[in-house]
């Protein structure tokens, strides 16, 4: 009995171990499926430039197709619009310069939620109003995606050197997935609450140093 015991002891160690592995396989596979990326600006294609250095394959667009060559000649693949970005990934990040932009890219005739694939992580850097992030995290829930707002602090210097800060805001239970990506492109990624929290804290920190400069 004893020995029957062992036996069973040493064969669920094994399998136990091979479980695992196959989770840290899984998830090393999962860390570089394909990203998305939306809006190719100053700001956006340094972002867009850093996740490519990191191993991951950009998918990526722009309402201005010549924005597009410098992030395609650095290896990215380049769409027509974003719903077909996210009928490619699951993992999307928008770069947009305001809110009737973000508005027009996620929920627009050719947005990211006309193809959005259930359990997609949607992470908007865009500075925008905290109630367009609200109504936009609404939306996406709606279509089975998550949303997170993530506004940065820093130009275009600290983007192209990946040294900005994240604000995010969203479910805290995402967060670690959105630090992998953010991590890539910046030095500081600070989790601030649920959605629209990033935004109001980019605000206030902004206000914090023009009034101490």
């Amino acid at each position: 009995m004893a020995a029957l015991f062992r036996g069973c002891r040493n064969f669920y160690k094994r399998s136990h171990k091979h479980v695992e592995l196959t989770l840290v396989s899984c998830r090393s596979m999962a860390s570089k499926t394909p990203v998305g990326f939306i809006g190719l600006g100053n700001m956006g294609t340094p972002m867009a430039r850093n996740l490519l250095k990191h191993g991951y394959p950009v998918i990526a667009t722009d309402v201005f197709p010549e924005s597009c060559k410098e992030i395609q000649d650095s290896g990215a693949q380049i769409l027509d619009c974003p719903a077909e970005v996210a009928d490619k990934a699951d993992r999307i990040i928008t770069m947009l310069p305001s809110s009737p932009n973000v508005i027009e890219v996620y929920t627009g005739p050719n947005g990211i939620l006309k193809k959005i694939k259930k359990g997609t992580l949607l992470i908007d850097s865009s500075t925008i109003d905290p109630a367009v992030s609200k109504e936009m995290a609404v939306a996406a829930e709606k279509m089975g995606a998550v949303f997170m707002d993530a506004p940065v602090s820093g130009g275009v210097g600290a983007a192209s050197l990946a040294k900005l800060t994240f604000m995010v805001g969203g479910v805290e239970e995402e967060f670690n997935a959105a630090q992998e990506l953010l991590t890539c492109m910046g030095a500081n990624v600070v989790y601030c609450g649920q959605v629209g929290s990033g935004q109001r804290d980019c605000v206030l920190s902004r206000c914090w140093c023009c009034q101490s400069g």
